[in-house]
């Protein structure tokens, strides 16, 4: 079987993200409906989404969507789960027969809380003790991979076109208030269920159309940190990128985004004194995680989303706001099929991030 980085196919993606600011939850048909409408973007190797709100009665809970290769690894995992957390609800992720979709791994889902002498004996947050044994499982435990490991949130992924897929985890009986979408057309990847978007890590997901030159020059800072870039995507290097700089660094995110799609040298030396230090600060600590090359993504986390455009807007991106709801997506189509008279629409130009964040919170 193919893995990651073993074949090289250019071509482009679709992406899709709703929120509702009011945090009023809605079905998983809607944002089906806005990735199907670019069907043609995607080639069936790779489809996901990813909820936010959808296990109310378990928000205090990290949620593990699991897949496994075997029973074996299942089971290997399991014995470490027990050692490491309490484990209150265990079971199979609800599928439904689709005929786009073909055999895949073992779906299994988890909630579960981190043992208090764990935590007590190894110096951690909750968090970053969650983020190791992520980074544990998805390198140590062949067979196992860990797609998605946050609160009151779930990664639904699989190998076919998205609206298959989300037909398959049967989303239109989910209810949350941020969705974002992916539909997939592999660029260095032969498609496979690990390897659809979203990548996540705790309740950050990532959803990306494009492809980033500066892929080994993230990975190895990266590295640097203890992220293992297991998967050999530029996906999982920006999804880990943003976790450094926004949980680890504590980096307000409009420095985020200034450290990943920097502004240009010419553009820095017009700014005013105060500012010019900053970003040449920026640029200069944080240069290795430069993101370069086209890209258009969409930053998942339990307060909201962000969507970016690369600096010289290589990848399509249009924003739409309707009373409550923000929408973004590839094409505008995507967002008028959900959304057939929003009240504002509008094209960000390169890399001025579209955020939308839920009411009563100050940044994601």
């Amino acid at each position: 079987m193919f893995m990651e980085g073993d074949v090289r196919i250019p071509s482009g993606c679709a992406i899709s993200g709703i929120i509702n600011r009011k945090r009023r939850s809605f079905s998983g048909t809607k944002i089906i409906d806005s990735i199907a409408v670019m069907h043609d973007r995607s080639n069936g190797l790779g489809g996901g989404f990813a909820a936010y709100g959808i296990y109310p009665e378990y928000k205090n809970h990290y949620a593990f969507h699991m897949f496994f290769d075997s029973l074996q690894a299942k089971e290997e995992v399991e014995r470490f789960f027990n050692s490491h957390f309490a484990v209150d609800l265990s079971g199979r992720i609800p599928t439904r027969k689709v005929c786009g979709i073909g055999r895949g791994p073992i779906l299994w889902r988890y909630f579960m809380t981190p043992l208090e002498d764990k935590l007590r004996d190894a110096e951690l947050s909750a968090d970053e003790y969650v983020a190791q044994c992520v980074m544990k499982i998805n390198s140590c435990y062949k067979g196992a991979f860990v797609a998605s490991s946050g609160k009151n949130m779930g990664a639904f992924k699989a190998v076919g076109f998205p609206e298959d897929v989300g037909e398959y985890y049967r989303l239109d009986e989910y209810s949350g208030y941020i969705w974002t979408a992916h539909g997939r057309f592999p660029t260095n990847t032969p498609g496979w269920w690990g390897g659809a978007h979203p990548f996540t890590l705790l309740d950050w997901s990532v959803v990306h159309n494009g492809e980033i030159s500066s892929y080994d020059a993230n990975r190895r800072y990266l590295e640097m940190f203890d992220y293992q870039c297991t998967l050999q995507t530029d996906t999982e290097a920006i999804t880990y990128t943003f976790d450094l700089l926004l949980r680890k660094h504590g980096l307000p995110l409009d420095l985020a985004v200034k450290t990943v799609a920097a502004p240009f040298w010419e553009s820095i030396d017009r700014m005013d004194e105060q500012e010019k230090r900053v970003v040449k600060a920026l640029r200069t600590t944080y240069s290795s995680l430069l993101i370069n090359g086209p890209f258009s993504i969409i930053l998942g986390s339990k307060n909201g989303f962000m969507a970016l455009n690369d600096r010289l807007k290589l990848r399509s991106l249009v924003a739409a706001e309707d009373k409550e709801e923000l929408y973004v997506a590839s094409e505008e189509a995507a967002i008028r099929a959900v959304c057939a008279n929003p009240e504002k629409v509008w094209s960000p130009q390169g890399g001025e991030p579209i955020i939308g964040l839920l009411e009563g919170v100050e940044s994601l």
